[in-house]
């Protein structure tokens, strides 16, 4: 919890308050715009990426070869649309996911370091990102489960399997048939995918504070969009390296056409069939997907809460 490193107890109804204190409208806004067009801008490689990631050999799966001729089969069938199945949760959700990440990461972040003269250390950093990932996911899982079954249905297999039409048609159809359960399907893997978020973040603090210390210049300078779209990159990849798996169990676990137990059920069948190489299915598409994603998120956050902190200085003066 916020604030154990340093020696507080657990946030109490007071802590809460305080930490409520450090919540600012400017990391909402800005993470949701960076969420929204980055995801509307690659939003077919995140359908790739899932279509690959649940390649079992289930027989009504279509067979890509790779990732071009996944998106000419998806495009010959559907056209622009066909590419876009689940784009409006997948918009919701990052757009939602990514605002309140930063309002709680930064919030958190500000409580941990509030009386202090020192900077946070990189465990702190880690575990400020791996709290607030874990509060945004208990809000948005369900959009998540929505968007990986609007992404399965596959158009020219058998068009009875097309049963969704929208993404509250989804959430109301999950809930009806498979209650609360069903919209957190997923959700122990996503849980353990904050680590992903966690190591990102600690990586862009850390490569931010480092450049910045080795140019000589405040460790909170603002960067130029060239600068701080490789420290994105660079944090990206190392999260992405680090954690794929989870991404891939819970494809799996969200997908409508195969029935798991579990997150074990899911690791033991696709190790027994796949092996090593089943956890990183669809690994190719995502890195192509996420490394630019997370370079326009986070060139369009920082420059977006950058314009409305000025904002924010300019009435206060």
């Amino acid at each position: 919890t916020a604030g154990q490193g340093q020696g507080q107890a657990a946030p109490g109804a007071s802590a809460w308050s305080a930490l409520f204190r450090h919540v600012r409208y400017e990391s909402l806004v800005a993470g949701v715009s960076g969420g929204v067009l980055s995801n509307l801008a690659l939003h077919p490689l995140d359908l790739v990426k899932i279509r690959f990631a649940v390649s079992d050999g289930l027989e009504l799966r279509p067979k890509y070869k790779g990732i071009l001729h996944c998106v000419a089969t998806i495009w010959k069938l559907d056209g622009l649309r066909g590419l876009y199945q689940g784009v409006t949760p997948n918009v919701w959700g990052a757009g939602l996911s990514w605002g309140l990440y930063f309002l709680f990461y930064n919030a958190i972040k500000s409580y941990k370091t509030e009386g202090r003269s020192e900077r946070l250390e990189a465990t702190e950093y880690l575990i400020s990102a791996a709290e607030a990932g874990a509060m945004t996911l208990c809000i948005t899982n369900p959009l998540w489960v929505t968007k990986t079954r609007l992404m399965l249905q596959y158009d020219g297999v058998k068009s009875t399997q097309r049963q969704y039409k929208g993404m509250f048609d989804t959430l109301v159809k999950i809930y009806k048939h498979e209650g609360v359960r069903g919209l957190y399907k997923g959700f122990v893997p996503g849980l353990f995918g904050t680590s992903h978020g966690a190591l990102q973040f600690m990586a862009y603090e850390l490569l931010k504070l480092k450049y910045n210390q080795h140019l000589e210049r405040p460790p909170e300078a603002q960067l130029s969009t060239a600068e701080y779209i490789s420290v994105a990159a660079l944090s990206k990849i190392f999260a992405v390296a680090a954690t794929y798996p989870y991404q891939v169990v819970r494809a799996r676990l969200q997908d409508q056409h195969m029935s798991y137990s579990g997150v074990l059920d899911v690791i033991a069948r696709t190790w027994r069939k796949e092996g090593i190489s089943g956890f990183y299915k669809g690994i190719a598409p995502n890195l192509i997907r996420v490394t630019p994603a997370c370079c326009i998120t986070f060139v369009v956050y920082e420059n977006v809460s950058h314009f409305l902190l000025d904002l924010r200085e300019k009435k206060v003066s």
